[in-house]
């Protein structure tokens, strides 16, 4: 028993158990005021809620801590069926919430199938790859397939509409491509093409509110009262915070002022509340899972385990950086959460399962490190000693 303990990695338990509880405590504090007012809900509700996902959440990554990695390679296939029936289904039993029909209201929850793509397609990505690293140099039978997958579920998000999560997963993807192997001239013939699909998509998508999320994340000063209010209260939220904080619960912002203070826009609570200390360990942390994960790629030698790794190390630090890039006005508004601090249980679920999954890679990694300590270990010769009455004995 004690053995197997010692082949987990407990950066990656006590990381993510350390964010979550920390999330969970900042939640209430944005949420206590939040949600009676706006929801009419009790004070705890969101808390309540959110112990729950944790507790759940918790399950599932050890429960895929435990599970060989090396098996998601033969689901990958079943991964994908169920990535395209999921979305396509959002068409005609999904439910719109914030303009965006990219939900299922599953009665004790709303489940986003955009969330769960995002780990299937790192295991499908990852799976096709490894297979195919023999013949990665031919773009025509290695590279293009799983490109036209991909490009068909980014389909499905965008069309919901949802290009926060479309961005999130395009980019994961990008990430895990070009480590694979392939050639740089079609990393370059890629990214010359998505390039020039990116540009058209956005000509043909160019609405109104897409524009204003742009003034609004460039020029919130210029529209306080509309479309960059809620990037003007982040900033109230985050210039109050200075560099202790206003204590906690103590914060102003996510009384009425601040849209969204539970889920998108946490951090910048925890930047009034806790200043600049609290968002520096909250981004600590992050950063820890993150170069954890990157570090756990290296080692792997196996191709799937060592894209895989990098697959979710890549999902954490992408929509890290939305996240705090929208609340800092470096990107417009998408909505996308910050991973394991915002609430959400269709993001928490995926992001622990996803945990367990890259401490399941360490694990493995650690034991074949151990296996070979003891392959290359020298070994010992008997000593031939005399004890004083002249009786010969042997020790290692």
């Amino acid at each position: 028993m004690m053995q197997r303990l010692k082949t987990y990695d407990f950066t990656l338990l006590f990381a993510p158990i350390a964010l979550v509880a920390f999330g969970s405590l900042m939640i209430y504090s944005a949420s206590m005021v939040y949600g009676p007012v706006r929801f009419g809900v009790d004070s705890n509700h969101y808390l309540f809620k959110q112990i729950q996902w944790v507790s759940v959440g918790i399950i599932l990554m050890l429960v895929a801590s435990a599970f060989p990695y090396r098996h998601l390679k033969r689901m990958s296939k079943v991964l994908v069926l169920v990535m395209i029936i999921s979305l396509s289904g959002l068409f005609f039993f999904g439910t719109t919430v914030n303009n965006a029909q990219s939900w299922y209201n599953l009665g004790f929850m709303n489940f986003q199938p955009a969330e769960f793509a995002k780990l299937g397609l790192i295991i499908y990505l990852a799976s096709v790859y490894a297979k195919k690293q023999s013949y990665i140099d031919d773009f025509t039978k290695a590279v293009m397939p799983p490109l036209i997958l991909t490009g068909f579920l980014l389909a499905l998000i965008v069309l919901q509409p949802d290009i926060g999560s479309a961005a999130v997963l395009g980019m994961i993807a990008t990430v895990v491509i070009m480590s694979s192997g392939i050639r740089w001239k079609h990393i370059l013939i890629l990214a010359s093409v998505t390039g020039g699909v990116l540009l058209l998509a956005a000509t043909q998508m160019i609405t109104d509110e897409r524009i204003q999320r742009f003034t609004g994340a460039y020029e919130p000063f210029n529209t306080p009262d509309s479309d960059g209010y809620q990037l003007v209260q982040s900033y109230v939220a985050i210039g109050t915070g200075g560099l202790f904080g206003e204590g906690l619960g103590q914060g102003v912002q996510k009384l009425g002022y601040l849209p969204e203070p539970h889920t998108d826009f946490i951090m910048a609570v925890i930047a009034e509340e806790l200043g600049f200390i609290g968002v520096i360990i909250t981004v600590g942390l992050l950063a820890l899972i993150i170069l954890r994960g990157l570090y756990i790629s290296w080692k792997c030698k196996d191709p799937f385990g060592a894209l895989l790794a990098l697959g979710i190390s890549s999902m954490f630090a992408i929509q890290s950086f939305i996240n705090l890039g929208a609340m800092s006005g470096l990107l417009p508004i998408t909505g996308v959460p910050l991973p394991l601090v915002s609430y959400g249980g269709s993001s928490l679920l995926i992001m622990m399962l996803a945990l367990g999954v890259l401490n399941n890679v360490a694990r493995t990694v650690k034991a074949k490190e151990s296996e070979k300590q003891k392959t290359y270990e020298p070994i010992r010769q008997p000593v031939h000693r005399t004890n004083n009455q002249g009786v010969k004995s042997w020790q290692n």
